[in-house]
């Protein structure tokens, strides 16, 4: 069995097949899908989703990129059955605004509400589903800052930024997804040995950061088979290990055993 920690399934490039790609997923033994929360205005949808398929749950939390829309309105469904994480929060400062002072103040409003998102997870008990591009120091400050280990999380989308890798004894996992395929990622190939196999887990991010041999199509969850694949062969274990060890770790990450039993 797999498991899919990060896939936008609320997306609207789902609108017209959503019941095939889930179809899809389970014919390809993944069994069991995460949908981050990112925009609000796609919470709603995903609820939907979780609370019709049995297999599928949800995350509640805002991206850094709409961190202007920080509301804590968003969290009214946290206490929800299908809600297991606060997410995707964290830092990007990938696209930040020339301005200077626009700079600043972008920069500390996605801090701000980073710091309020680690603080609601903290009460509700949930893990942190935590977006970092371009951003590891200050995110990691502010992990350690927040005293985050006291709920922990997964580092979506894994950058391979040596400097995060000590999270991994602060109750965080590593999410590694489609990137691993590419062919211009050696960085993420040679630190993936140095992470603990039981801090691994599996994601797609669909429909972004599509595996090769899919690269230019939209991705789905089916294809998380290609990164477990490709983390078999570089690890030289067999296939097989892989889904055992991230399916364990995702399950111990969300506590999803509790939830099922």
């Amino acid at each position: 069995m797999i498991i899919d920690t990060h896939c936008h399934l609320d997306s609207e490039r789902y609108d017209e097949d959503l019941e095939a790609v889930i179809k899809r997923a389970e014919n390809d033994n993944v069994k069991i899908s995460v949908i981050p929360g990112a925009d609000p205005k796609d919470l709603k949808r995903a609820i939907e989703i979780a609370e019709k398929y049995e297999n599928i749950y949800f995350a509640t939390g805002i991206h850094p990129y709409h961190s202007d829309e920080w509301d804590e309105t968003i969290f009214q469904y946290s206490n929800h059955e299908k809600c297991i994480a606060v997410g995707e929060c964290g830092l990007d400062y990938y696209r930040l605004p020339e301005d200077e002072s626009e700079k600043i103040e972008e920069i500390e409003r996605q801090k701000r509400v980073f710091r309020d998102q680690i603080q609601l997870a903290k009460k509700l008990k949930k893990p942190l589903i935590v977006h970092i591009r371009d951003s590891s120091v200050d995110a990691k400050e502010i992990l350690l800052e927040e005293e985050a280990d006291e709920v922990g999380g997964v580092l979506h989308c894994y950058n391979a930024d040596e400097i995060l890798l000590s999270l991994a004894d602060k109750g965080f996992y590593f999410g590694i997804g489609g990137v691993l395929t590419f062919k211009n990622a050696k960085k993420l190939v040679n630190v993936l040995p140095k992470i603990p196999r039981e801090k691994i887990v599996l994601e797609t991010d669909a429909p972004y950061l599509t595996p090769h041999p899919h690269r230019g199509t939209r991705n789905e969850p089916a294809y998380t088979k290609f990164v477990a694949e490709k983390i078999a062969q570089l690890l030289n274990i067999p296939f097989e290990s892989v889904e055992r060890e991230t399916t364990h770790n995702a399950y111990k990450l969300f506590k999803l055993k509790e939830i099922n039993e």
